[in-house]
């Protein structure tokens, strides 16, 4: 239905956004704050899918792509960081539909190890980015990022934040906009980049990337706001909402198509007024990007290029205070749950004094009394590959106390090649990997991973066994155990392969408490040759 108010978050508005235009496939791994874009595109009737891990996922939106399909594909700001293989090539060949990815980034760190700032993939990969500021924009735009697809065969960045994913704002729907027929042509120079080919693609790209700065200089997705000469203010995303609340007196120039930027707009508008501010969430990206060109603009100061934007904070830059920010209230530290099925081996490090190397997922938790057993978390799957490394360098009497710890959803994303690793260099000490595998994506909502054997929407499908993954890499001693049932048998077994010389995997695997209860309806109802998606909410 056309015209409909609703009231979304922007993660919902992009899903609603995405069935509203015929998206045809939504692809991506689950990551905080963008994974409930896929699971409500899947609740609205879209074809979503949980990949291995964000290049994958990508991967498999640009192939749909290349068949004239609209293509989705979502993921956290670190996800891009693992996609960013395809994502740069994907930009020279071009798409024959429409490809949109969204990046949420996590200004903050809510709940990520970094607070990256995406936009400069925009730029280094030199694909247009549209950046939204509430909900209502969030549908509108992913809209409008299919369109440009379209007509410049590229992909577009949809960057996201955590504040504009997770708030709900009113949403009036649009009409529909069907997609047309997928179809193949081949079209071998644009597609297969070998040097021959890829050298006229990066100049078909430039050239494209100056036809859409013509496009950014006209495109109503740049609006300016008020009519005020004293004080005008340049923001995107959701520093736009936050200044418009602090200054409401003030010019604005929304920026929603920031890259390529519309200099000659931002040129004009600043000199349209007195005083002209940037206001933006994270790096000085904007600014610096305006002030190369000669304008003049003043920024934030430095302090606050850390963490979220607020009210509070934005008229704190309008002002030019720069005195100690109030510290936030204390919270209540996060926690492993009472019953985690995680606490007994993690008990177990801490007992071993084991030097473990950690991974994403919620065992990180275990690095916090009372545990505190865990010495290194840098990114997805980098457990292992880290913890070889200090097996190889370590004196032997600490080589051998050091363990990787990697989650099941985390192992399937980028542990297995930190397995295939182990077995084509190991240490001279041998190596121990513990697989924590709760049977869930814990720590991002509990959702499905291939090693489940469940899609997206719990239905069955084929199943990663991790045990006869390691074996057939050669690894004999490959051990699947319950360590909250039997702690001392845990304990003995892992001790003896840390003062062995041997490569050893230890699957240490018992449902998250919070997910036994679905996994079991999910499987009575497979059973019963039933569909899940009346126990999937």
């Amino acid at each position: 239905m056309s015209h409909t108010r609703m009231l979304l978050s922007g993660d919902e508005a992009v899903a609603q956004a995405a069935i509203d235009c015929g998206v045809a496939l939504g692809t991506g791994y689950p990551g905080t704050p963008s994974t409930e874009i896929l699971e409500h595109f899947a609740a609205l009737g879209g074809k979503a899918q949980w990949s291995p891990n964000e290049k994958v996922a990508l991967e498999v939106g640009v192939g749909a792509a290349f068949g004239k399909a609209r293509a989705l594909v979502t993921m956290k700001h670190v996800g891009l960081n693992v996609a960013a293989d395809p994502l740069f090539t994907a930009a020279y060949t071009g798409v024959s539909g429409a490809l949109v990815i969204v990046s949420a980034d996590d200004p903050g760190m809510a709940s990520s190890q970094n607070e990256q700032d995406n936009r400069h993939y925009a730029v280094a990969a030199g694909i247009p980015m549209l950046e939204p500021a509430n909900s209502q924009d969030a549908y509108d735009f992913l809209i409008r990022a299919v369109q440009i697809s379209e007509r410049w065969h590229t992909p577009v960045l949809l960057r996201m934040t955590t504040r504009v994913c997770h708030s709900k704002t009113v949403v009036t729907r649009g009409p529909a906009v069907p997609a047309p027929p997928t179809a193949f042509e081949r079209d071998i120079q644009s597609r297969v980049m070998i040097p021959a080919y890829a050298r006229p693609a990066h100049r078909r790209l430039r050239a494209k990337l100056a036809e859409l700065a013509q496009e950014s200089e006209k495109t109503d997705l740049n609006t300016v706001v008020g009519e005020s000469t004293e004080l005008g203010i340049i923001a995107n995303g959701v520093a736009y909402m936050h200044a418009r609340e602090v200054a409401p007196q003030a010019r604005f120039l929304k920026l929603g198509m920031s890259y390529p930027l519309p200099m000659q707009k931002i040129r004009e508008f600043a000199a349209s007024v007195k005083r002209c501010v940037v206001i933006e969430e994270g790096d000085p990206w904007l600014v610096e990007a305006i002030r190369a060109e000669g304008i003049a603009v003043e920024g934030k100061p430095e302090m606050y290029r850390f963490g979220e934007l607020d009210v509070a904070r934005v008229r704190r830059i309008l002002a030019g205070d720069t005195s100690p920010e109030p510290a936030p209230p204390r919270g209540k530290p996060p926690a492993l749950c009472q019953a985690c099925p995680h606490r007994t081996a993690f008990t177990v490090f801490a007992k071993l004094d084991c030097i473990v190397a950690g991974d994403i997922g919620c065992y990180t938790l275990g690095v916090l009394p009372p545990f505190q057993a865990m010495d290194t978390c840098v990114c997805m799957g980098a457990s292992i590959t880290a913890g070889l490394g200090l097996r190889h360098v370590l004196p032997e009497k600490d080589a051998r106390r050091v363990v990787s710890v990697i989650g099941d959803s985390t192992f399937v994303h980028s542990g297995i090649t930190g397995l295939v690793e182990m077995v084509y260099n190991p240490p001279k000490t041998g190596h121990v990997v513990v697989i924590l595998d709760n049977g869930t994506t814990a720590m991002t909502g509990l959702q499905e991973h291939p090693g489940t054997g469940r899609t997206l929407t719990h239905q069955p499908t084929g199943k990663i066994s991790f045990e006869d993954l390691a074996r057939s890499m050669g690894i004999r001693n490959v051990h699947v155990l319950d360590p909250a049932r039997d702690a001392e048998g845990f304990e003995k077994l892992l001790a003896q392969y840390l003062a062995s010389n041997e490569l050893a995997v230890l699957i240490a695997r018992r449902p998250c408490l919070l997910a036994a209860g679905k996994i079991k309806e999910y499987e009575q109802a497979a059973a019963r040759g039933q569909s899940c998606e009346q126990c999937s909410g």
